[in-house]
C-alpha cells in the first residue's frame, strides 16, 4: 500500500528496525503497490469489503466472543473462555483494530487516493469506510481516525462526536455524487454485495446514515433529526431485495459464524429463548436448531458459572446451536456452511429505525405502527417465512415472552407482546426488541443499539468476574488493548482523556446516554 497502518504493520516494522540499518527500505517497500491502475482497484475493494463485516479469520475473537455475547444472541457452553462473564481478553483486543486499520483501511485509502472525489469508485470506498469505522469506534469510543494511513508512527485519537460528524458528511457527499453518475454500475462483479448496482448503494448509504442518526438521537437530537430525515428522503432500503448480503467463499473467506458454529462452543441465549419461544416466532427454527440429544430448543444464561456450564442441561448436545444456514449436524460432527452469504445491513432494520424516528415526531414517511409492522413483515420474508397468515397473526400476537426453561429457572425476560402497544414507552421497547430480532446475528450492531436504547430487555449476567461491572450491570465498551501503551502511548493518553472516564468496560461512550 501507499502508506503503513498501525496495530500490526508498525510494530512489526519497529521490531525489524532493531535488527537492520535498512529501516527506510523496510518501512516503505514490503507490500507496497508502486503503480496503481484501474485494474487493481476492484480487487482492492473486494478485499476490503470481505474484511469489513468480520471475515472468517477474525469473526470469533473480534465479534463472537465479545459483541455477540454482549448482545445476548448467544451464551457460552464452554469453560474455555470467560468473556461471557465480562473477563476481557487483552490478547484479542487489538483484533477489531486489525480488521479496520490493516485489512480494510489500506485498500480503501488506496482507492480514495487514486480516484476522483466525484467518481463512483471513490463514493463506494467512502461508504464502506464509514461502515468499517462506525463499528470500530462503537466498540472503543475515541479511536485513531482522521490520520489513519498517514506516514507516521504515532496516530492521534479523535473524539467520537468528530468522527460521527465526518461519517455524515461522507455519506451525504457519496449519495449526492452517486445520484449524478451516468453509469449504473461501479466495480461490477468485484462488488460482493450488489454487483456494482449504483441504486442499491444509494439505498445502503442512506440506511447506514439513518442508523447512525438514530445512534446519536439522545446525545444530539437536533443533528439526529436532520440526518435521519435527509436519509429517509434520499431513499432507504424498503424491500428484501435491497438487503446487503455479502457473498462468501472458501479458502479462508468463508462465513465466520458458520466456522465457529461448527465448533459448537455456544448456544442460543436464555434471552433469545424467552422471546422466540414466548412469541412462537417462526424465525426460531431458522435462527437455531433443536438440541442434538434432546431435540428441544434450549438456551442458557449469559455469564453462567463454571459449575452451571458443566451441568448436563447446559452441555452442547443439550442446547441449541445456530441454524442450518450456518452449521449442519451430520450425525457425528458439525459441518460449517462456509459459503453462506453474510448479511451486512437488512432492509427490515430501516423500517424499525423509521418507526423510532416517527415516535420522535420526525418525518419518517409513515406512522410508527405502520413502519413497525412492515419491519416485522420484511424481516420474516428475509428469513424465508412466506406464510402471510402466520406473519399477520404474529404481528397481532398478544403472547408475551416465556420462561426459557434454563438451569437458572429464569422467569420471562420481559412482558411485552408483539402487538403494537398503546403507550410510547411500550412502543419503543417493542420497536427495539423486534429490531434486535430482525438484525440477528449482527451482534456488533445489536450490542451498540442495546447500549444506546436499553432495548431489548435482557437478563443480567449470572456472574460477573469483572470488578468494574458489579452484578446487575451491563458492559458498555471494550477497553483499549495494552499494546497501544507500547506502540502509541502518548496518543493513547490523549484518547483516554477524550473518553471522559476510566479506560475500562464500565465507561459509557459519547452517544450512550441511556
Amino acid at each position: 500500500m501507499k502508506k503503513n497502518f498501525r496495530y500490526i504493520v508498525v510494530p512489526m516494522l519497529l521490531s525489524l528496525a532493531a535488527c537492520t540499518k535498512n529501516f527506510e527500505d523496510i518501512n516503505t517497500n514490503p507490500g507496497k503497490i508502486t503503480d496503481i491502475s484501474s485494474r487493481e482497484l476492484p480487487y482492492m475493494f473486494s478485499r476490503a469489503q470481505s474484511a469489513a463485516p468480520m471475515n472468517q479469520s477474525y469473526y470469533q475473537t473480534a465479534q463472537n466472543l465479545y459483541a455477540d455475547l454482549y448482545a445476548q444472541y448467544f451464551a457460552l457452553t464452554t469453560t474455555n473462555f470467560q468473556t461471557d462473564r465480562y473477563v476481557i481478553n487483552d490478547g484479542w483486543l487489538p483484533r477489531p483494530g486489525i480488521v479496520a486499520n490493516v485489512l480494510t483501511a489500506p485498500q480503501l485509502k488506496t482507492i480514495l487516493e487514486n480516484t476522483e472525489p466525484a467518481s463512483g469508485e471513490y463514493s463506494l470506498a467512502s461508504i464502506l469506510w464509514v461502515y468499517t469505522f462506525h463499528r470500530f469506534t462503537d466498540y472503543f469510543g475515541p479511536v485513531p481516525y482522521f490520520k489513519v494511513g498517514e506516514a507516521q508512527l504515532n496516530i492521534p485519537y479523535d473524539a467520537q462526536d468528530k468522527i460521527y460528524d465526518d461519517f455524515f458528511k461522507r455519506l451525504d457527499t457519496s449519495v449526492t455524487n452517486l445520484k449524478q453518475l451516468t453509469a449504473t454500475s461501479v466495480f461490477g462483479s468485484a462488488d460482493l454485495m450488489y454487483g456494482g448496482d449504483v441504486q442499491q448503494w444509494i439505498r445502503f448509504a442512506n440506511t447506514l446514515r439513518l442508523r447512525l442518526a438514530m445512534r446519536i438521537s439522545i446525545v444530539d437530537p437536533a443533528r439526529a433529526k436532520q440526518e435521519a430525515e435527509a436519509a429517509i428522503a434520499g431513499g432507504v432500503m424498503t424491500e428484501t431485495t435491497h438487503t446487503a448480503w455479502l457473498k462468501r467463499s472458501l479458502l479462508n473467506d468463508g462465513n465466520g459464524l458458520s466456522q465457529i458454529g461448527s465448533y459448537n462452543e455456544f448456544s442460543m441465549s436464555s434471552t433469545m429463548a424467552s422471546y422466540l419461544k414466548g412469541y412462537n416466532d417462526p424465525r426460531l427454527a431458522v435462527f437455531f436448531q433443536p438440541s442434538v440429544a434432546g431435540n428441544v430448543y434450549r438456551g442458557l444464561r449469559n455469564g453462567s458459572s463454571t459449575t452451571a456450564i458443566n451441568q448436563a442441561m447446559n452441555r452442547p448436545a443439550q442446547t441449541s446451536n445456530v441454524g442450518k444456514r450456518w452449521a449442519v449436524w451430520n450425525g457425528a460432527a458439525w459441518t460449517p456452511q462456509l459459503t453462506a452469504s453474510q448479511a451486512v445491513i437488512y432492509a427490515a432494520e430501516a423500517y424499525f429505525l423509521r418507526a423510532e424516528a416517527a415516535l420522535n415526531g420526525w418525518n419518517a414517511g409513515g406512522t410508527a405502527q405502520e413502519l413497525y409492522e412492515k419491519g416485522i413483515e420484511v424481516s420474516m420474508k428475509e428469513w424465508g417465512i412466506a406464510d402471510a397468515t402466520a406473519v399477520a397473526n404474529y404481528i397481532q400476537g398478544t403472547a408475551t415472552p416465556a420462561a426459557p426453561d434454563d438451569v437458572e429457572n429464569s422467569p420471562a425476560v420481559a412482558s411485552i407482546p408483539v402487538k403494537f402497544g398503546a403507550s410510547a414507552a411500550v412502543q419503543r421497547q417493542q420497536i427495539g426488541t423486534q429490531k434486535w430480532l430482525a438484525i440477528y446475528p449482527d451482534g456488533i450492531e445489536a450490542w451498540a443499539e442495546f447500549r444506546r436504547s436499553g432495548y431489548p430487555q435482557m437478563y443480567p449476567v449470572v456472574q460477573s468476574d469483572n470488578t468494574d461491572l458489579p452484578a446487575g450491570t451491563f458492559i458498555n465498551r471494550l477497553p483499549y488493548p495494552s499494546t497501544e501503551a507500547t506502540t502509541n502511548g502518548k496518543e493513547l493518553e490523549k484518547g483516554r482523556q477524550l473518553l471522559g472516564g476510566p479506560d475500562n468496560a464500565a465507561t459509557k461512550l459519547w452517544w450512550d446516554k441511556n
